[in-house]
């Protein structure tokens, strides 16, 4: 589907400009007289938006013609798996997996990780969907504004925010605690106490580097996630050699300590080292071929990352008896019994 020709191409203009109108470009903000107009009409407009909805040709014409600077399309369905593995795998399943394992799932903290994978994959499903009817940057927003109407959208839009704002944050902090570590010092050493609370300079300089890095390019950033992302793997490869390596089998016994109940409460709350696919499916008109290559992406990152996640829980809970597994630094202090300091 296309419905974008010649005539329909966005006219390009300078990046960077300062003026009133590329800040407030809607009409209301041009003087007092239309702003005072357009607050007399907020039942109407609101009503209107509560009930309006968008449709295809909106979304990926006139909108595209409305942003005025083109997304360059660079990316191939090699990229957005990697893309999908480097943003989905990270702290969760280092934090996660020993949390879990430890208070509810015992070593079933496996089938956790296989229910959570579950219900991420039917997410991917319907996203995949959506990225071949609708290839456009707006993701789940620009598919609700289609399907379910403009207010439902802003709603999931505040929600997706939300989720970056959280994970981003979790995520840098933990970064935090990590590099503290690797250079033997305790995890909150590198922040700054402010009464009842910890600030992390460190995450915040973390958070603006890599937001600087994908501002500037999205090829270099993909490049970038490769090597990040090959890392992340080297590292993942030698906790499952190692772990399995040192791994007894009667470690496994009892496997259900809190039957089906601790299963279904552990996956809960493991999704979340699922979050994060979602940001594929905005990657849409920086993708050579959106229809093809999102959906093998987001497919192929997932299941990757459900057997991972399958190999690492387990791995785990055959070297160390849950109730001895450390909920805080469950892996490193798992090597650590087993003589791998």
């Amino acid at each position: 589907m296309s419905y974008i020709g010649k005539e329909d191409e966005v006219q390009q203009r300078p990046y960077w400009r300062w003026s009133k109108v590329d800040f407030l470009p809607e009409e209301s903000f041009q003087n007092w007289n239309t702003y005072l107009s357009a607050l007399s009409q907020i039942y109407s407009r609101f009503n209107d938006r509560l009930l309006s909805r968008s449709d295809d040709a909106n979304e990926i014409t006139q909108l595209r013609k409305q942003s005025e600077n083109d997304m360059k399309r660079c990316l191939t369905w090699w990229d957005l798996t990697w893309f999908g593995f480097g943003s989905v795998i990270g702290a969760g399943i280092f934090v996660l997996t020993g949390q879990e394992a430890h208070r509810h799932a015992g070593p079933a903290i496996v089938l956790s990780y296989v229910a959570s994978g579950i219900s991420a994959m039917l997410s991917v499903f319907c996203y995949s969907e959506f990225a071949v009817e609708i290839p456009v940057a707006g993701g789940s927003f620009a598919y609700l504004r289609i399907e379910l109407g403009d207010f439902v959208a802003f709603i999931t839009a505040g929600n997706i925010l939300l989720e970056s704002i959280v994970g981003g944050a979790a995520v840098a902090r933990a970064w935090t605690s990590y590099f503290a570590t690797l250079l033997n010092r305790q995890p909150d050493s590198l922040r700054i106490p402010k009464g009842n609370y910890l600030l992390g300079p460190i995450a915040v300089a973390v958070l603006a580097i890599a937001a600087t890095i994908a501002m500037i390019s999205t090829k270099k950033t993909s490049q970038l996630n490769w090597i990040a992302t090959a890392l992340n793997t080297l590292v993942i490869l030698f906790v499952l050699i190692a772990g399995f390596a040192h791994a007894n089998t009667s470690n496994l016994t009892p496997f259900l300590p809190h039957g089906a109940k601790g299963i279904f409460q552990a996956a809960a709350i493991v999704y979340f080292a699922y979050g994060g696919f979602d940001s594929i499916a905005t990657m849409a008109e920086e993708t050579k071929n959106p229809s093809r290559d999102i959906p093998l992406g987001l497919l192929g990152s997932m299941s990757i990352i459900t057997v991972v996640y399958c190999l690492m829980a387990l791995s785990l809970s055959m070297m160390q008896k849950y109730t001895e597994i450390d909920p805080n630094a469950a892996y490193s202090m798992a090597f650590r019994s087993v003589g791998m300091k």
